[in-house]
């Protein structure tokens, strides 16, 4: 295909996730308020989970469909990078300063922390056990894949503590709940289909330039499949709601990281993962969440200026990739 036919499908692909995503949001706003769940869980669980659906598609159809697995773990990675330094950004611009409570910072926050070090663990055992004796891969079996599912069990077991004693507002509103399972269904739908097509947009421009997958997934399919992060994000934000808007990215990226990964594996039985060239990647996913670590701590909130950074950092990591993929440096492996 030509890189013009490539760029439309991109477009296309892309609007098709927005309107995927714009029935996940109030969807999933609905079921949060039927169930009767606190706003930190409805960010961090039912509204994480729908918005991390197009990362767990990119995985699973790059696998079944593509066989290619660095695909995925690009898409996982680069969305990850996308949420931590974009979506908040945009939300504080939309909402000047955006406040958060301790919740998200000493909860949410840290153990997302602890999952992109559980999962970079899971990466380095399958470097020491690999056993095809390939330099600088890592090969993931199902039972590594379980490592990482089984702390996000651990997430979701912390998660029903602050249910069990947590009393829901009363609500005055009529709820159609098969009417919102439907439109979730539908907009999940929408979402699988519209993936689809950025990885075959991302394939594509990968054998026109020569370049890996890896990159790839990192850039294009990862911003596509952010989109439902930042929808819902920035609308929770717009009506006030802090706390639902940033702990949807920490709880998004904790699903991304512990389970689209390990259900890819779990798919295929065993995979391959370039670890010279995912740990610099995930280097750099620390780095962008100490940064919002640092500034949602110092005043539990993010001001406008402190947006404009984490702006200029995800420019500057653009910038970085690709120069990087073009051949101007050479400071990733394998690239």
């Amino acid at each position: 295909m030509s890189v013009v036919t490539l760029l439309g499908l991109t477009v296309v692909s892309t609007a098709v996730v927005w309107k995927g995503s714009e029935l996940l949001d109030e969807s999933s706003q609905k079921l949060a308020l039927y169930y009767g769940l606190p706003a930190v869980v409805q960010g961090a669980v039912i509204v994480a989970i729908g918005s991390s659906f197009p990362e767990l598609a990119s995985v699973v159809l790059g696998v079944l469909l593509h066989d290619t697995f660095d695909l995925g773990v690009g898409t996982i990675v680069g969305s990850a990078i996308f949420n931590i330094l974009v979506i908040p950004a945009v939300s504080a611009i939309g909402r000047s300063p955006l406040g958060v409570n301790r919740a998200v910072v000493y909860k949410e926050a840290q153990f997302y922390m602890l999952s992109i070090a559980v999962l970079l663990l899971t990466f380095s055992f399958g470097v020491i056990y690999n056993t095809n004796g390939s330099v600088g891969t890592s090969v993931i079996g199902r039972p590594l894949a379980l490592i990482p599912l089984a702390v996000y069990g651990l997430y979701l077991f912390i998660q029903y503590q602050d249910i069990s004693d947590y009393e829901p507002p009363v609500s005055e509103e009529s709820i159609e709940i098969r009417r919102e399972w439907l439109r979730l269904a539908v907009g999940l739908v929408l979402i699988v289909v519209a993936v689809e097509g950025l990885i075959r947009a991302a394939l594509g421009f990968g054998e026109l330039l020569d370049s890996p997958e890896f990159i790839w997934g990192l850039i294009i399919v990862a911003a596509g499949t952010s989109l439902p992060d930042a929808i819902m994000s920035v609308r929770a934000a717009a009506r006030g709601a802090g706390e639902v808007s940033l702990s949807n990215v920490l709880g998004s990226n904790t699903f991304d990281l512990l389970v689209a990964l390990p259900v890819g594996v779990l798919l295929v039985g065993s995979t391959t993962v370039n670890y010279d060239l995912a740990v610099p990647m995930m280097g750099v996913l620390t780095l962008a969440t100490i940064i919002l670590f640092a500034i949602m701590r110092i005043k539990l909130q993010i001001t406008r200026r402190e947006a404009q950074f984490l702006l200029g950092c995800y420019g500057l990591f653009v910038a970085w990739v690709a120069v990087e993929t073009f051949g101007y440096i050479d400071t990733l492996p394998g690239v």
